[in-house]
């Protein structure tokens, strides 16, 4: 994927992904890195509201609606009959940033982290990631392990964020 610097959070439904990104997008952030995040979805979703103005444009068939305000804009794109697009295809669309934060893609070939805890050991589809994919570069966990691969505790994202940081061989251009 181009020379943009990207790493995947992959994990089961309820494992933290979200919650985490919360907490080490702000500590990169601090780091001097400019963030850009992208999230799939494995079900349908709609980020605009039934009634209003840009939801009865794209109702009316429009391809494309975007919205602006003073302090945001964004582009709502339908696929219709079309295919999903590659991450790469999306990713290509963001502006300019240091590193892409991808929360999902379980499938993708691009460095990930597994986000997995104890208590999903317990689910009947269970099954850690990184045995069946190389692309898992560490495992972010509150279990004790033990793992093959490097365990970062999932509740201290200042480990997270620095793991990221030396995988990436980024200076640290701000405050830890």
């Amino acid at each position: 994927m181009s020379d943009q610097k990207i790493i995947g959070f992959a994990g089961y439904s309820g494992s933290g992904k979200t919650t985490l990104l919360e907490k080490v997008i702000p500590l990169l952030t601090a780091r001097g890195l400019r963030i850009a995040v992208i999230k799939h979805a494995h079900h349908d979703f709609d980020i605009d509201k039934p009634g209003k103005d840009t939801f009865r444009h794209r109702q009316a068939g429009a391809g494309e609606v975007m919205i602006i305000s003073a302090q945001r804009w964004a582009l709502m794109h339908e696929l219709r009959e079309e295919k999903e697009p590659a991450m790469e295809e999306l990713c290509a669309r963001f502006s300019p940033c240091d590193l892409i934060l991808a929360e999902g893609y379980k499938c993708a070939t691009i460095p990930k982290l597994e986000v997995f805890r104890e208590e999903n050991r317990t689910r009947p589809d269970w099954q850690n990631i990184y045995p069946s994919d190389p692309q898992i570069v560490a495992v972010i966990t509150d279990s004790k392990g033990p793992f093959p691969l490097p365990a970062l505790d999932i509740n201290q994202p200042e480990t997270v964020a620095a793991f990221i940081m030396n995988f990436f061989s980024f200076p640290n251009k701000g405050a830890s």
